[in-house]
Formats: C-alpha cells, sequence, structure tokens
C-alpha cells in the first residue's frame, strides 16, 4: 500500500513528524509531498532538504506549483491539486494520512483511502503558524536540524575591560541560550604574561571550535564572548602581524547580531589585560574592522542598568525578527 502525507512543513514541527512516523508504519511505502509557494517565509527548498534529512528512507518530493491553497481561492481548486500531485507523484496512491479534515476530500480526488492521524489533531495540537508567532516560546516543538537553523547568534564584541563577559552572563541569565566563553583564558590559564604568536593561532582555532561545538546544542540563542576576529586584531596589538590562519577564521561570520561595547567603564585590572590606555583607540579600531569586514553592529554604551537594557532592547529586537516570520 502507497501512503501519501502533503504538506507544508512551515517549519517542521512535532505534529507533522507524529504524522509522517504514522504513515511510515501504517503503509509499507510513503511518498511525502512538501508543497510550498514562492513568497513564503521559509523557502520551500529548505522545507524540503529538512523533511528528506529527518526521513531519509522515504520518498520525499519538493512540489513548487503556485497552486491556490483553499477551496474557496478556486472553483477548479481540486482539479489543480490532482494535476498537480499526479504529475510528481509517479506510483498511483493507495492512502492519504492526514490529521485534519481536507485530507478527505483530498483522497477522494485520487481515488484513494482516506487515514486520519493524530486524533485530527487532538494528541498533539501544534499549528505551524502558532509556531512561526513564537519560535522561541514553541523550542522545544521543533526538531533538532529546524532549531540549528533559527539559532541566532550574538557576538559580544570590543576593547579589554569593557563589559563583555559581564553582559553575556546577563544576557545569557534573561534569555534561552549558552555562553562562548573565552577560549584565551583556557589555553593560556597560569601563563597569561608569556604566550606567542603561535599561540594566538590556537586560541583563533580554539575559539571558533568551542563556538561550533556550542552551537550544535541548538538554543534559541548564542551569545559569543569575543571571536576570532578579535584575537586578530590582538595579534595586531600584540605582535603587528597576524598568521594566515587566524586571518582566515576572521572572515567567518555567522553572528545575527554584533554588540561594539564601548569602553566608558573603569579599568578593572585581571588577567589578560594589557592597556588601559589605549581603549580607546582599540575601539575605533574595532569599528573600523567591523565596518571593513561588512558586519552590522550596534554600538552599546552607559553604565549599569541602562547598559544592560540597551542591550536587551537589540535582543528583543532579533526575538521579534525570529517571531515574524
Amino acid at each position: 500500500m502507497h501512503g501519501l502525507v502533503l504538506g507544508k512543513f512551515l517549519p517542521p514541527h512535532r505534529g507533522h513528524l507524529h504524522l509522517i512516523e504514522f504513515a511510515s508504519r501504517f503503509a509499507s511505502k510513503v511518498t511525502v509531498v512538501v508543497g510550498s509557494l514562492s513568497a513564503e517565509s521559509i523557502p520551500g527548498e529548505l522545507r524540503y532538504r529538512w523533511i528528506k534529512e529527518l526521513f531519509p528512507h522515504l520518498n520525499v518530493i519538493h512540489l513548487s506549483d503556485e497552486n491556490p491553497q483553499y477551496p474557496h481561492e478556486h472553483p477548479n481548486f481540486w482539479d489543480i491539486w490532482k494535476r498537480s500531485l499526479e504529475r510528481v507523484v509517479v506510483d498511483p496512491v493507495d492512502l492519504v494520512f492526514c490529521s485534519e479534515p481536507y485530507g478527505e476530500p483530498l483522497a477522494g480526488i485520487l481515488g484513494a483511502t482516506f487515514i486520519p492521524t493524530n486524533q485530527f489533531r487532538s494528541s498533539i495540537d501544534l499549528s505551524a503558524s502558532e509556531i512561526r508567532q513564537d519560535m522561541v516560546g514553541h523550542w522545544d516543538s521543533i526538531p533538532l536540524i529546524v532549531k540549528r537553523h533559527f539559532q541566532r547568534r550574538v557576538l559580544i564584541f570590543g576593547p579589554e575591560s569593557s563589559g563583555k563577559t559581564t553582559l553575556a552572563l546577563g544576557l545569557a541569565a534573561r534569555y534561552p541560550g549558552l555562553i562562548v566563553g573565552e577560549y584565551a583564558r583556557t589555553w593560556l590559564q597560569g601563563s597569561e604574561e608569556n604566550f606567542t604568536l603561535e599561540d594566538m593561532e590556537i586560541i583563533a582555532r580554539g575559539q571558533w571550535a568551542s563556538e561550533r561545538a556550542l552551537a550544535s546544542q541548538a538554543t534559541p540563542f548564542l551569545f559569543c564572548d569575543t571571536d576570532p576576529l578579535t584575537t586578530m586584531l590582538w595579534c595586531e596589538e600584540l605582535f603587528g602581524e597576524v598568521p594566515d590562519s587566524v586571518r582566515q577564521l576572521a572572515l567567518d561570520n555567522p553572528y545575527h547580531l554584533t554588540l561594539l561595547l564601548k569602553p566608558d567603564l573603569p579599568w578593572c585590572r585581571g588577567p589578560l589585560r594589557f592597556t588601559p590606555e589605549t581603549r580607546g583607540k582599540f575601539f575605533e579600531r574595532c569599528r573600523e574592522v567591523l565596518e571593513e569586514h561588512q558586519r552590522p553592529f550596534v554600538v552599546v554604551e552607559g553604565t549599569g542598568t541602562s547598559r544592560f537594557e540597551a542591550a536587551c532592547r537589540e535582543i528583543d529586537r532579533l526575538q521579534s525578527d525570529l517571531n515574524s516570520l
């Protein structure tokens, strides 16, 4: 028996996974058709790849015909969909699996039997539109591959003693996310006053690897307390040259938001802090290199609560954009 599952999967969620899993256990062969329109907020090709990766053992097809989406939109609605589906689904369909009532007339036009699933969404009551309106609030309802796509990375950038670590800790306490700490502190522990240009290469690679390792956890936010571009700037500052390996890593820009912190806080002595008198100059070099690398950024300044709330407003905008797909 050949079963058909038709959906937009905009985005895929637990309800969709249940539907496809049910079909794959009920029928001996299943075809999943990912229907999309060019104007939709998540590209259809991306959704097709997600479903194909989630269900590699099934036949997954991308249908990109600009078909009407509801019967009232066109008098020949069902005929249009019959032609589209018969064009892309080669084998005759015996069963149509769906958790919504439209599955019955769809099965009818294909000469198939309608198999309702998920008690018409009473077991897993989710809709993709609800998820798009509150992606972070429904984070646990979307699969890992989708989480990784929608994760938002925030880079906290700037000169030493400008409150980067404090800000990262505060943001991670307010928003669901993890912190990528400074790998330099891990690598140079105990030898902060005596390191070489070769150490900087390891630090850049360790920073890059730490970020990607934590990104795989797929939390809604990833707060990066520095990056390889910062390491590149410190190579310039301390050694007057930049190794090719560091420069190459500095080109990578996976960040959705960069917060450039102004050094308007009192200097605080500590490990890996060297030049309090040049913080202003280093800040301007940070601004310059962000512009050179065409990274959009927002300057965060002020002290205490006002500084933190200024950063939070930017994160709120990022979250709002995520929830308006």
